[in-house]
């Protein structure tokens, strides 16, 4: 993959997607996007990747919309910024549905968009020394409009309120407690913890499972009972069929270590 904002590795089983413009603290532009989006799906469709890592090089690990970017997108009209917030959209759905567990590992600042790239993975893991959160986007007069569907779905309305209309900047330990960060670990210790995690997915679980898992928590959203329900029914009727779960039940009776 020919890349020039990010870098893409795949090794036993994990697809590592790591952020590289650390001279611009790793802004977003429509670069970026592109590429971004490019390797998600070439993870999604990778049969020998079962876990997503989302890292950064350099001290930040997002800040947000780049500043050329930025000065460019003022002068678009109102389609062109139509397409271009569609582009940073699919990026953030195709990460939020991949059926693969996404970690994101934050080093330093993820801010605005940063935040949101961090917010639609399964798992943050964030450095306590360095990493920090916030939606700033109020702050200079604009919203944090396609990350605050997601935002709401992780840590509450209530709690996202507070968030955008503040548009502080808070510790990594002060986003734990929003609920909004997975871990909080010393910068020393962050990769490894990181790699524990990875290591856990890979022996202990199903991959077909966690991806069934994910699909029903990605649609379940907003459904009534009556269909959720029927959802449900469907979803836990096709899991049994799967072989996965055959093999694993399997295993399970006769007390077989599990080893996936």
């Amino acid at each position: 993959m020919q890349t020039s904002r990010i870098t893409y590795t795949v090794f036993e089983r994990t697809a590592r997607i790591t952020l590289n413009r650390p001279e611009k603290r790793n802004a977003l532009d429509d670069v970026m996007v592109r590429e971004l989006t490019s390797a998600f799906h070439s993870a999604a469709k990778d049969q020998s990747v079962k876990v997503v890592v989302l890292a950064a090089n350099g001290p930040a690990f997002c800040a947000g919309a780049d500043l050329d970017y930025l000065s460019m997108i003022v002068k678009h009209d109102m389609d062109e910024n139509r397409v271009d917030s569609g582009q940073l959209a699919s990026l953030f759905k195709v990460i939020y549905e991949l059926r693969k567990p996404v970690i994101a590992m934050v080093n330093g600042p993820a801010l605005a968009g940063g935040c949101g790239l961090a917010c639609v993975c399964d798992f943050i893991f964030a450095s306590e020394e360095n990493a920090a959160f916030g939606y700033t986007e109020v702050r200079i007069g604009f919203i944090p409009a396609i990350v605050m569907v997601f935002l709401v779905k992780r840590i509450g309305e209530g709690r996202a309120r507070e968030m955008i209309l503040r548009g502080n900047i808070m510790s990594a330990e002060e986003a734990l407690l929003l609920g909004l960060v997975s871990k909080v670990v010393p910068e020393n210790q962050l990769e490894q913890t990181v790699q524990d995690l990875i290591n856990e997915l890979l022996e202990k679980n199903s991959q077909t499972a966690m991806g069934l898992s994910k699909e029903m928590l990605v649609r379940l959203h907003g459904m009534n009972l009556p269909d959720s329900l029927e959802f449900a029914v469907n979803m836990n009727a096709a899991a049994r069929m799967t072989a996965d779960c055959k093999q694993g039940i399997q295993r399970f009776l006769n007390k077989e270590k599990l080893q996936w």
